[in-house]
């Protein structure tokens, strides 16, 4: 196996190194009820998607009715 002839500084190995972050996810607003959501997905808070309900969202029940 091929070895290098010079051995890297530890400044070009962390240069190297810390590109390596996470990126900011790429959010979009719902047309139908203006959440953040996902490019490509359906809404979590409506369930639309192009403009078309493709999930039955169950609405929560509050529990401050039982107490």
């Amino acid at each position: 196996m091929a070895q290098p002839k010079r051995r890297w500084s530890k400044e070009r190995t962390h240069t190297k190194r810390s590109t390596w972050k996470l990126e900011e996810k790429n959010l979009s607003t719902c047309p139908n009820c203006g959440e953040a959501i996902l490019s490509h997905k359906a809404c979590p808070s409506c369930g639309y998607y192009n403009k078309k309900q493709v999930v039955e969202i169950k609405e929560k029940k509050e529990n401050n009715e039982n107490k």
